[in-house]
């Protein structure tokens, strides 16, 4: 049930067809685990926020740096020095007390991602590495909940939802992460951040999508993007759309699978 006052916070939602009362409702009573509260979990966590997710989690160890603060908006100059989760946690109250957030100081780890996404209906993955990457994508698996996980480039970014647990509509199983990358690229070879650069209000654009996404996922509306792969060229403004498909050798949903826990993984910190 929502309050007078959220009725009037979410007016602007509520009027819209496709997400009315129930829609707002649905929101209210679901939540998302958010990892990484940095260039792309940042205008995520404010979005789903202010969207009235009546449930938010991040999940980061990191502390707020100065050059953190071209393109991670939810945290501020006074932040510095601060956890990540815990300056979130204060810009989200500000934004919406109406909101539960959780702060998860600490790594996803193969020894703790199980318990921490099984907690939540929705995980969006906004992290800058392929280790933890392929680690939420298949604790989301094992754990089946839906994904929606995003990269950025320099220029580029690029967006998904995962739902390799669920069958399509002619009974097939979705892809999974590993369809698209069946192996991460060899190490050295995609520069990180702070060697390559990247263009902050790109992390605004695709981390405002991803929340998007994940209100469309929890809605019930439009066409998500399982199967789909949204593409962002900021040099061009250009986006592009690819569909991809279930790979029958895939360790994961494939004929013959072989990933069926996270023992293959360390139990320590990605």
């Amino acid at each position: 049930m929502l309050s007078a006052e959220e009725l009037e916070r979410y007016a602007r939602h509520i009027v819209l067809r496709e997400v009315g009362g129930p829609g707002q409702a649905a929101l209210k009573e679901a939540s998302v685990l958010v990892i990484g509260a940095g260039g792309l979990g940042a205008p995520a966590l404010m979005y789903l926020a202010a969207a009235g997710v009546g449930t938010l989690g991040a999940v980061d160890d990191d502390i707020v740096s100065l050059s953190n603060l071209q393109r991670q908006i939810i945290h501020t100059t006074p932040d510095i020095g601060r956890l990540k989760v815990d300056s979130a946690a204060g810009q989200i109250y500000a934004l919406n007390p109406h909101v539960r957030f959780a702060a998860h100081a600490t790594r996803l780890t193969a020894d703790n991602a199980m318990e921490l996404i099984g907690s939540y209906d929705l995980v969006l993955d906004g992290s800058d590495n392929f280790e933890t990457r392929y680690l939420v994508s298949d604790a989301c698996f094992l754990a089946a909940k839906p994904l929606i996980t995003a990269a950025l480039g320099q220029f580029d970014g690029s967006l998904t939802t995962i739902r390799a647990h669920e069958t399509n509509a002619e009974g097939e199983l979705n892809p999974t992460y590993r369809c698209l990358f069946p192996e991460p690229p060899p190490p050295g070879t995609v520069p990180a951040c702070a060697e390559a650069g990247v263009m902050g209000a790109l992390a605004g654009v695709l981390g405002s999508m991803m929340a998007l996404e994940a209100i469309r996922e929890i809605v019930g509306f439009g066409e998500g993007l399982v199967s789909r792969l949204l593409m962002v060229d900021a040099r061009a403004m250009r986006f592009e759309t690819l569909r991809y498909k279930r790979d029958p050798a895939n360790p994961l949903n494939g004929d013959a699978p072989t990933i069926t826990d996270l023992s293959g993984y360390l139990s320590g910190d990605l």
